[in-house]
């Protein structure tokens, strides 16, 4: 059914879930998981001294999307990483939309009943409502 998933992740153990269904739904047949980090910049920060930082917070996501992908080396799966720099909201979906990407699995919050009006400017809110492609939130 889908070809390509992407999964947006801060690299922290709270995108497990969301990595563990996709990884489920590859086993379903050919599918190439991407796991894409951002690595969100400061606008008009143009030094040196900036690009620097950036690359080396790039240097380190991709350390640990080596480890991530590890984990299901076993599984001769085809899972690929992309680290980007730039607006998180912005680079998921160009990413996707440009990628072949058919489906975008990504961690979500709950949203607190007493107080709806919290929760609208996640990432997550985000890429649901502006994406050209399914998107599944995990809770």
């Amino acid at each position: 059914m889908f070809q390509h998933i992407l999964v947006p992740t801060d690299l922290t153990e709270r995108d497990r879930k969301a990595i563990e269904i996709a990884v489920e739904m590859a086993h379903c047949g050919s599918v190439k998981i991407t796991l894409l980090h951002v690595v969100e910049t400061i606008e008009d920060a143009d030094t040196e001294d900036f690009r620097k930082f950036f690359k080396q917070l790039g240097t380190r996501a991709e350390a640990k999307l080596d480890l991530l992908i590890d984990r299901y080396r076993k599984d001769d799966l085809v899972i690929e990483k992309q680290v980007l720099l730039g607006r998180r909201v912005f680079e998921i979906l160009n990413f996707a939309a440009h990628s072949g990407v058919d489906l975008i699995i990504m961690s979500s919050h709950r949203l607190d009943t007493d107080n709806f009006s919290e929760g609208w400017g996640t990432i997550s809110f985000k890429v649901g409502v502006l994406s050209h492609c399914p998107v599944m939130l995990v809770k």
